[in-house]
């Protein structure tokens, strides 16, 4: 397996004077650029003491500069831990304590705000760890401010000359990143990936994309990024907005330009497509691929973004932060097929399908397991597959299971379908639980604009379309669906509490 860094050096070596990272509306940095950066990141680390080894915690928005400081970070045997900021201090802290970082590179501004200014930010309603009170050699990214410790290092510092640009050998079974998955203040769950286990990922991804020399992609998300580096491709990088932590994805959209590749999360794919359809926004005109994950991808999204964006490929990657990606389907493939087509399993990962219908997975791209858990060799996914063929295709998730007299439904087996029905935008099916554990089953709908009478056209479609065992006992019409997290997944239990009242 071809170590990602080992990859980047190749490139260099090959297209030096290509484009390769930069920001909107500024010079990108070549190949050769990028690599002797990363080189001299690395070496002026180890200058300032950070050892193969060492774990950083990282809370600094995406950026050239940040991308910049992990690559230099893993390239000196070093351990980059993301922690999200906004979980809250306790759970925070808890993670911290898991991971036990030598190193922090921090945000000025999280300092400040966490600091002095932690009224302020209160009232913007950021309840934050204090960062400035951490146990660690601080790296802080942007102007000094009140609450950033003395004697942090500026991140600029670390891109200056040095002696050496090449980086250290590859250590494949060397941690390179950690990143914590959803969980409690008790249990904190950290996700470990090696260097050869994150190659591995990063080779599969680019190649189910049409990334290649010439190709311009426009995203933050590291995991798609990264791929198109080692395909020889471009990386721009949007603006966040100065104190805000997401891409408002309308003027991501506007920013698009003579980008080729995009991606999205479902939910920001489906803002931009709200603008274009209000003539608010011009549909991109060079955009050949858009890939999109993060959350389930609808045939209602897909119908939508297929008339606005007719020129362009979407792709639906399905996979989980211990391994990335499992699967990748065509738009196209996913509106022919009649159940949730997640398609065939990207090379190497192995797949199976267990007794009770969960789907399993190993291969490459594997992590190497939970901090300080035994390491992993097959991942549950607690999703329910079943093979088309070559193919899988998803038919529900064991953790949102609903019980409704003798009968289990699985609400990620009927949402597909249900979503297929004209008038239909989404659709989230919860269990309203009585005091025996028995649920009433609600249907949560945001309707198309105009579309008349969906309440009656589903009563009378539903048992038609999908079991009648598992047909609501409620359809509820709803602005939009809650969504929660990064990726803005479902909030299935802030579904719950809205058709609740709703229902009261």
């Amino acid at each position: 397996m071809t170590d990602f860094l080992a990859e980047l050096a190749a490139r260099a070596e090959r297209i030096p004077d290509a484009s390769a990272l930069g920001t909107v509306g500024k010079r990108a940095l070549t190949y050769r650029e990028l690599v002797d950066s990363v080189g001299r990141v690395a070496h002026n680390l180890g200058e300032a003491g950070f050892a193969p080894g060492d774990r950083m915690l990282f809370s600094i928005r995406p950026s050239v500069s940040s991308v910049l400081l992990i690559f230099g970070a893993i390239a000196a045997g070093g351990t980059i831990v993301f922690v999200d900021p906004g979980v809250g201090p306790e759970l925070f802290a808890n993670r911290v304590a898991l991971v036990a970082p030598a190193w922090a590179a921090t945000e000025s501004v999280l300092y400040a705000v966490s600091g002095p200014l932690a009224g302020f930010g209160r009232r913007k309603g950021l309840e934050l760890p204090r960062f400035g009170a951490l146990d660690v050699r601080h790296i802080h990214s942007g102007v000094w401010l009140p609450g950033t410790p003395f004697g942090s290092i500026p991140a600029r510092r670390f891109t200056r000359e040095a002696p050496e640009t090449a980086p250290p050998a590859a250590q494949p079974d060397v941690a390179a990143l950690i990143v914590f998955t959803s969980g409690t203040t008790d249990e904190p769950k950290a996700v470990v990936h090696n260097r050869t286990s994150l190659s591995a990922g990063l080779a599969a991804m680019g190649g189910k994309t049409s990334l290649a020399p010439g190709a311009f992609l426009h995203t933050e998300q590291l995991m798609m990024g990264l791929p198109a580096l080692m395909a020889g491709a471009r990386w721009a990088m949007p603006r966040y907005p100065r104190f805000g932590t997401h891409i408002d994805p309308v003027r991501f959209t506007r920013n698009l330009r003579s980008a080729t590749h995009a991606f999205y999360t479902p939910a920001d794919l489906a803002c931009a497509l709200d603008a274009i359809e209000a003539g608010d926004l011009a549909a991109p005109t060079n955009l050949r691929q858009v890939a999109l994950g993060g959350a389930p991808v609808t045939s209602a999204l897909l119908r939508r973004a297929r008339k606005s964006l007719p020129d362009t490929e979407f792709l639906a990657i399905y996979g989980m932060t211990e391994i990335l990606p499992v699967a990748v389907a065509t738009g196209t493939a996913k509106l022919a097929h009649d159940g949730d087509l997640l398609g065939a399993p990207v090379r190497g990962v192995r797949a199976r399908i267990a007794d009770d219908g969960e789907l399993l997975l190993s291969g490459p791209n594997l992590c190497r397991g939970y901090l300080g858990a035994q390491p992993l060799t097959e991942i549950a996914t607690g999703d329910l597959a079943r093979w088309d063929g070559a193919e899988l295709v998803l038919t529900g998730r064991k953790k949102d299971m609903m019980i409704r007299g003798k009968t289990n439904i699985y609400p990620g087996l009927y949402e597909p379908v249900i979503t297929a029905i004209d008038g239909v935008r989404e659709a989230i099916m919860v269990g309203l639980p009585d005091e025996i554990g028995d649920e009433r089953i609600v249907l949560a709908v945001v309707t198309e604009p105009g579309s008349d009478d969906v309440v009656a056209l589903l009563r009378e479609r539903l048992p038609k379309v999908i079991d009648t065992t598992a047909v609501p006992d409620d359809i509820v019409v709803v602005q939009r669906i809650p969504v929660s997290g990064r990726t803005n997944k479902p909030d299935r239990a802030a579904v719950r509490e809205l058709v609740g009242k709703l229902l009261a």
